[in-house]
């Protein structure tokens, strides 16, 4: 006869699968909206006159806000609650953006991208926080769909910018539609997650004064080094991806002359193979183990990456980002579970620790591929996506073996 556990597991209530699909809708949002805009880049790179170091410094300033505004999340949520928050900050994230295709100077462009990685720092916390707890109404694990699913929104975004570039629509209609279309479904979304407040033991964000207590109760030196190395793990995942973020269609349509609509498929390629990557990263991880998965995964987007850039094509380089995104699609998630299950730190806090730290490498990957850039070549700073999956390769010794089956 079956338990009432596995009863639950089986039949979630009609409230919690419909909180699934905002949440859901939450994270498609969340990867749409920024991939409107990251194709149309060089568009506005041309357009304020920046040289590749300040177009580096300016779009530097998005992965800044995010670390400025990353810990408030936890007060807000603990406050307002994890899908208000979500929602509130998709609108302003969404309002950021056109903010920024629509500035006048690069300091303006700046100033817009702080005030919209901010808001999606918080947006970040507050979605995944929102979608733990849905998980916990499950009895499962569904959180890496999430994830998935918002690969499908930033190939949605790509897409929607490589349309709006073939039609030679203006960058404010272009992002004005973005916005409003993903605003609305973020705010319709709000209307089916989970009623209430989070609770406060169960938050996925810990506050600074909890860090600071749990790191002074006898904390190893054998769990700080282990610290050290998963948030490189993690921002070599962050460094190869922002590689294709940031600078994929610049590449393409500068370097390797791509046509305005083909260049966008470099970033498309990136984030289509993460997704697949992400999809059956779970299983291949059941099976295999991290540290196998990030290894393999870390080769793969080494050596596609480097034979594009050794033999410039456009369809090499496009399969050259694809190959980057594929092979670091578990780095962040493995680094995180692997952070949060270390002796010595309270629940949460290695994985708030990993979370905060990676986004330093959001934040100096685009001023030093634009220094690389505007001292040798675009080519050569794109080397910074192979080196950091071979980091990942060296370091992936502190992720997790293989479970032994029960």
């Amino acid at each position: 006869m079956p338990s009432i556990e596995s009863i639950r597991r089986a039949a979630p209530d009609r409230a919690s699968r419909r909180a699934r699909v905002a949440v859901s809708a939450l994270f498609l949002t969340n990867g749409a909206l920024f991939a409107n805009i990251l194709p149309r880049y060089p568009e506005i790179k041309s357009g304020l006159g920046l040289d590749n170091l300040g177009y580096g410094f300016a779009i530097a300033a998005f992965p800044a806000g995010a670390i400025a505004a990353g810990l408030l999340a936890a007060v807000l949520i603990r406050r307002f609650g994890s899908a208000r928050i979500a929602v509130i900050g998709t609108v302003l994230t969404s309002l950021g953006l056109l903010s920024a295709a629509l500035a006048p100077s690069g300091v303006l462009f700046a100033v817009a991208l702080f005030l919209g990685g901010a808001s999606d720092a918080i947006t970040d916390v507050a979605q995944n926080a929102h979608g733990l707890r849905v998980q916990r109404r499950f009895g499962r694990s569904i959180i890496n769909g999430f994830h998935a699913i918002w690969s499908i929104g930033a190939v949605l975004g790509g897409v929607m910018a490589a349309v709006a570039i073939a039609l030679r629509l203006p960058l404010g209609v272009h992002l004005g539609i973005s916005t409003a279309v993903f605003a609305t479904v973020a705010l319709v979304a709000l209307r089916f997650c989970l009623p209430g407040r989070d609770d406060v033991e169960t938050d996925a964000a810990a506050e600074p004064a909890d860090l600071k207590g749990a790191l002074r109760r006898g904390v190893t030196p054998r769990t700080v080094i282990a610290i050290i190395a998963l948030t490189l793990i993690a921002m070599a995942g962050a460094v190869a991806e922002d590689a294709g973020n940031s600078w994929a269609t610049l590449y393409l349509a500068d370097s390797l002359g791509a046509a305005a609509a083909i260049a966008p498929l470099g970033f498309i390629a990136l984030v289509g193979a993460q997704f697949v990557g992400r999809i059956i990263g779970d299983p291949l991880t059941d099976r295999f183990g991290q540290r196998w998965v990030a290894r393999v995964g870390g080769v793969i987007a080494a050596v596609g990456m480097t034979l594009a850039l050794a033999f410039p094509t456009v369809p090499g380089t496009i399969l050259g980002f694809a190959a980057v995104g594929f092979g670091i699609a578990t780095l962040i998630p493995a680094a995180m579970h692997a952070a949060d299950e270390l002796p010595g730190l309270r629940a949460g806090v290695g994985l708030t620790i990993v979370s905060w730290l990676l986004r330093l490498g959001f934040l100096l990957s685009p001023p030093f591929v634009g220094y690389i850039a505007e001292n040798e070549s675009l080519r050569a700073g794109l080397l910074v996506a192979p080196v950091a999956a071979l980091v990942a390769v060296l370091l992936a010794g502190f992720l997790e073996r293989r479970r032994p089956r029960e």
